[in-house]
C-alpha cells in the first residue's frame, strides 16, 4: 500500500519536472509542432515514457512490486514502440513502417496458448488499430492523456480483479505518469505528447487489454475489450467514414475528428476534453463492470450503439476547415484616398469651445 503511493507519486513527480525539463531543450532545439497558430514543443512522450518506466522498473528490481513475464514485455515492447515513434516524430516515417513495428511488438505481447493462433494473429491487428487510433487522439490539446488516463486507472482494476498484480502495477503507474503530464499537456498545452507517449501508451493500453481479457469467454472479453477502448475506436472510424465520404485520401490529416466537430458546436478546447474525458469514463467504467462481473456482457451493445450513433452522425456531414478572414483590411477603415479626391475636411469645434476642459 505505502509502496503504491509512493510510486504513483514519484511517477506523477518525475513525469511532470521531465516535462517542463525537455520543454526547454525541445524550444532551443526546434523540436516543434504548429497546432493552429502557434508551435508547441514535441518530447512529451519522452517524459512519460521515462516516469513510467524508470517507476516500473525500480519497483520490479526491488521486488516491492515485481512486474512478472508478461507486464515486463509488454513494457519492454512498449518502449521499442515509443522509440519508433520518436523517430517519426523527429523524422517523418511512412505509415506502414510504423505498422510494422508496431505489429512486430505486439506480435511479442500476445498471449497465443491462451488465445491460440488464429485469433492472436486478429489480436496483433487489433493492437496495431487501437495504437494508431491513440496516436490519431494527439490532434487536440489534452485529448490523448485524458483518456489515457481513464482507461489505463480502469484497466488497473480489471488487472487487480484478474490477480495480474504485476500488469496492474505497470498500468496505475502509466495513469500517475500521464496526469503529471497533463500539469504540462492540459489546454493551451505548453508541451504534447507526440507519436513517442501516444503510441506508447496506446500499446501500453491495448496490450494490457488482451492480456486481461485473455482468459475471458468470448462475449465479455470482446465486449469489455471494446467497451475500455471505445472513445478512441470511435473517433478513429469516424475519421475514415468521413474522409470516405467527401473524397479525401484517408491518411491526409483534416479536422475530421471527434474534438473538431465539437469545437464547431461552440465548446472551448477545455470543453472538449471535459466531454470525451466523460465518455471514454462511460465506456470505461461499462468494461471494468463487465470484467468484475457485475453486470453482463450485453451492457457493452450500449456502448457499441453509441459509438456508432456518433460515427454515423459525424460521417453524414463533413466537417471543413474554417475560412480564413480576409486578408485585406476594410475599405471604410482604410481606403486610400484617390489621386484627384479632395480631402476630406477634418471636423472643427465650434467658437468659444476650442481648448475647452483645460486650466
Amino acid at each position: 500500500m505505502l509502496y503504491g503511493i509512493a510510486a504513483a507519486a514519484a511517477a506523477l513527480l518525475l513525469t511532470a519536472a521531465l516535462s517542463a525539463l525537455l520543454r526547454m531543450f525541445a524550444l532551443r532545439l526546434g523540436v516543434l509542432e504548429r497546432r493552429r497558430v502557434r508551435p508547441v514543443p514535441l518530447l512529451g512522450g519522452v517524459a512519460v515514457v521515462a516516469g513510467t518506466a524508470f517507476v516500473a522498473g525500480i519497483g520490479d528490481w526491488t521486488d516491492l512490486a515485481p512486474l512478472g513475464p508478461e507486464a515486463g514485455r509488454v513494457l519492454m515492447a512498449g518502449i521499442g514502440v515509443a522509440v519508433l515513434g520518436l523517430v517519426s516524430d523527429l523524422w517523418a516515417l511512412p505509415l506502414a513502417v510504423r505498422v510494422a513495428g508496431v505489429g512486430g511488438a505486439a506480435a511479442l505481447t500476445v498471449p497465443y496458448d491462451e488465445l491460440g493462433l488464429p485469433v492472436g494473429v486478429l489480436a496483433v491487428g487489433w493492437i496495431v488499430f487501437v495504437v494508431h487510433a491513440f496516436g490519431s487522439l494527439d490532434h487536440a490539446d489534452g485529448v490523448m492523456g485524458t483518456v489515457g488516463v481513464i482507461t489505463a486507472f480502469a484497466l488497473s482494476g480489471c488487472a487487480a480483479a484478474e490477480l495480474m498484480d504485476g500488469l496492474a502495477a505497470l498500468l496505475s503507474v502509466l495513469a500517475t505518469a500521464l496526469t503529471g503530464f497533463l500539469m504540462h499537456g492540459w489546454p493551451p498545452a505548453r508541451i504534447v505528447p507526440g507519436r513517442c507517449g501516444a503510441l506508447f501508451a496506446g500499446f501500453v493500453l491495448a496490450s494490457a487489454v488482451v492480456l486481461v481479457q485473455a482468459g475471458r469467454e468470448a462475449g465479455p472479453g470482446l465486449g469489455g475489450g471494446f467497451a475500455l477502448t471505445a472513445v478512441a475506436s470511435a473517433d478513429a472510424v469516424l475519421v475514415l467514414v468521413s474522409r470516405r465520404r467527401a473524397g479525401r485520401p484517408p491518411l491526409r490529416s483534416g479536422p475530421d475528428h471527434l474534438a473538431h466537430r465539437l469545437r464547431r458546436v461552440g465548446l472551448t478546447r477545455q470543453g472538449v476534453v471535459v466531454v470525451i474525458g466523460v465518455a471514454a469514463f462511460a465506456g470505461a467504467l461499462v468494461g471494468l463492470l463487465i470484467d468484475l462481473g457485475w453486470v453482463g456482457a450485453s451492457a457493452a451493445w450500449w456502448v457499441v450503439g453509441c459509438a456508432a450513433l456518433v460515427v454515423v452522425v459525424g460521417g453524414a456531414r463533413p466537417v471543413s476547415r474554417p475560412r480564413r478572414p480576409y486578408p485585406f483590411p476594410s475599405p471604410q477603415r482604410s481606403a486610400p484616398r484617390g489621386p484627384y479626391e479632395p480631402e476630406r475636411p477634418r471636423p472643427q469645434a465650434p467658437d468659444g469651445l476650442m481648448g475647452a476642459g483645460r486650466g
